[in-house]
């Protein structure tokens, strides 16, 4: 069993990974339970465990699972131009505060992010001009998932 900490938008997070097996792990996050699954199946033995790709709330399957209606946006493989800005949670996109061809400040609000019942602002970390919004109001998006690009 391993314990990660970790600091997202200045709130702490607690992750226990109980077990892995496959490409299938049982972690905790801040004393909630999850199953997830990974995008590759890793080595048994590797030292580094990959984020989440997908979580599913023990007893309540269905609150993890977007409605049909809503696009899931996944993390990106290939390079843009521009550098991404990531969604530090899996969650669901509630407001957009930009729009291609904005010019941005580090600290400027991009999105409101509903993540575990509890909104998240997602803020720029970086000087630049909106180059491509990726995501639209109402996604869900996985952590990792690219948001908008910043030029």
């Amino acid at each position: 069993m391993k314990e990660y900490k970790y600091k997202i938008n200045g709130k702490d997070y607690t992750v226990v990974i109980a077990n892995v097996e496959d490409n299938i792990a049982q972690v905790e996050v801040n004393g909630t339970s999850y199953t997830v699954e990974m995008n590759k199946q890793i080595k048994k033995a590797a030292p580094l465990i990959k984020p989440a790709v997908s979580a599913v709330a023990p007893g309540n399957p269905a609150a993890s699972t977007p409605a049909p209606s809503m696009p899931v946006v996944k993390p990106a493989g290939t390079p843009m131009p521009g550098t991404p800005v990531k969604s530090p949670l899996p969650g669901v996109i509630l407001d957009i505060y930009c729009k291609p061809g904005d010019k941005v400040k580090i600290g400027d609000r991009l999105f409101n992010l509903e993540a575990m019942k509890m909104e998240n602002i997602i803020n720029c970390d970086r000087d630049g001009e909106v180059k491509e919004v990726l995501v639209s109001k109402g996604a869900a998006v996985l952590e990792g998932a690219n948001l908008v690009i910043i030029g």
